[in-house]
Parts: C-alpha cells; sequence; structure tokens
C-alpha cells in the first residue's frame, strides 16, 4: 500500500500559477503510476494527468492538455503537477491516486477505479 500526501493548495487569480506536490510513502519499492484528478463542487472526480512509474510517459485531460506538467522523482518519492494559466473552471478539490504497475513501468491510467491508493485531497480556488 502507498500512503499519498498532497502539497501546495490554495488561492490563486485567474492566469496564475501554482504547484502541487504529491509525496509517498510506504510501499513505494514496487513499480506504480500516479494520477491527479479533481473533484468540483457537486461534480463528478475527473481525471486531470497521470504519469508512468519510470516518468517517460505522461498523459492530460483535454482541458488542462498545454497548461498543467506532471512530473515526477522516484527517489524522492515526489510527483508533481505544475499548473499555469489557471481558470476559474480548474477550482475543485485536486487528489493524487497511486496505481501499481508492471515491471516496465511504463503503463499509466485514465480511469479512477484503476488506482487504489489515494491522498486526503488539496482545495485549489481560482478566482476571476
Amino acid at each position: 500500500q502507498v500512503q499519498l500526501a498532497e502539497i501546495g493548495g490554495g488561492v490563486v487569480q485567474a492566469g496564475a500559477s501554482l504547484r502541487l506536490s504529491c509525496v509517498t510513502s510506504g510501499r513505494t519499492d514496487a513499480p506504480y503510476a500516479v494520477g491527479w484528478f479533481r473533484q468540483a463542487p457537486e461534480k463528478e472526480r475527473e481525471f486531470v494527468a497521470t504519469i508512468s512509474w519510470t516518468g517517460r510517459r505522461t498523459k492530460y485531460a483535454d482541458s488542462v492538455k498545454g497548461r498543467f506538467t506532471i512530473s515526477r522523482d522516484t527517489l524522492q518519492n515526489t510527483v508533481w503537477l505544475q499548473m499555469n494559466s489557471l481558470k476559474p473552471d480548474d477550482t475543485a478539490v485536486y487528489y493524487c491516486a497511486a496505481a501499481s504497475t508492471e515491471s516496465t513501468g511504463h503503463y499509466y491510467y485514465t480511469e479512477t477505479y484503476q488506482y487504489s491508493d489515494w491522498g486526503q485531497g488539496t482545495q485549489v480556488t481560482v478566482s476571476s
């Protein structure tokens, strides 16, 4: 099992940048992909970005492509989500999650059911 903790949420104005960190602990020696998801009030949790264990493969939701960047340092057990050009529609609770993956570490996942371990979430509020 992997424990995850999100750091870095806050309140910013539209157009600003914010960087979220996801610090992992526990069983971090086995390969796992990490995903960022978000949930706005009265909406379902949605996929934002994901990165493979190796860090070489990433995927983004269309709504954030070109504005958000996901990266990771496996030795530091940390995954980052750099968010630029933030919009009010980006307002949500952001969660990071871990999914066990195969030994080559090339896979990533975009569905919530594919992830077994979740952080507690961090609030991001973008004002207009």
